[in-house]
């Protein structure tokens, strides 16, 4: 592994603790504001994401602002939606095929750990790829 790709990885780790960080404030801030509870995780969780966005471009790949554009946007979007839905299905595959009072860590676990290593990697080779693939020429 070549020290950037461990510098990206350290630096999108960072960004997703801040992002659930993000997320969990604003979850309160929206509670303590009267917005009920749906509402108020769906925009905490938009906050964080879109902080994620912008982090993980401009610092974890290094993506100039100038290099953003529409469809850019589009597949982290798309790519944010299919991890949520991987990351449930794992969720719900790990609380069915395994029994204990260790399952609903372990699943949650699971679930978040497979979606960081592929919110990392699309990111990293789809996303903002323009910066993270280096050619060879």
């Amino acid at each position: 592994m070549t020290n950037r790709m461990k510098s990206q990885i350290i630096r999108f780790l960072f960004v997703g603790f801040v992002t659930v960080g993000i997320d969990f404030l604003c979850y309160r801030l929206f509670l303590a504001l009267a917005i009920s509870a749906n509402v108020a995780k769906i925009s905490s969780f938009l906050c964080g994401t879109v902080f994620s966005f912008y982090a993980n471009r401009s610092w974890t790949f290094n993506e100039s602002p100038a290099g953003q554009d529409l469809n850019q946007k589009l597949r982290f979007l798309a790519l944010y939606l299919s991890t949520l839905g991987i990351n449930a299905l794992v969720n719900a595959a790990c609380l069915s095929l395994l029994k204990g009072g260790w399952v609903i860590n372990f699943a949650f676990l699971a679930a978040t750990g497979t979606s960081t290593v592929l919110n990392f990697l699309g990111m990293k080779f789809i996303v903002f790829k323009s910066h993270s693939v280096q050619h060879v020429g």
